[in-house]
């Protein structure tokens, strides 16, 4: 589900002060997208908003929901399939964070 190889490199590369300020920015932005995605999506901007959950769900080591918004980034666009992806999107979205937030130290978690 996570590559924790990259968030420790992550950890590493900006510093644990700075890291909590990333998770939280990160979860912030990632929330906005899927909250909006939930209330229905724009078939227009649909692959660009995976786009941007892949990215930022790679930068923090989210590799299954990455593969998911990877998978919506270049899908054949159709609406029952669009619904279904997004649903899938937000659900594996909605686990990660939880799992990730369940794992992560005390002090971090201080910090989001």
């Amino acid at each position: 589900m996570f590559d924790w190889n990259r968030v420790t490199q992550l950890r590493e590369e900006i510093g644990e002060a700075d890291f909590g300020e990333v998770v939280a920015l990160f979860l912030e932005e990632v929330d906005e997208v899927i909250v909006r995605l939930g209330a229905g999506f724009d078939p227009e901007t649909l692959a660009a908003d995976f786009h941007f959950l892949k990215g930022s769900a790679l930068n923090l080591g989210f590799l299954q929901f990455a593969t998911l918004c990877q998978k919506g980034e270049s899908a054949e666009r159709s609406d029952a399939a669009d619904q279904g992806l997004v649903s899938q999107v937000i659900v594996s979205y909605e686990t990660s964070r939880a799992a990730f937030l369940e794992k992560i130290d005390a002090p971090l978690q201080q910090a989001i």
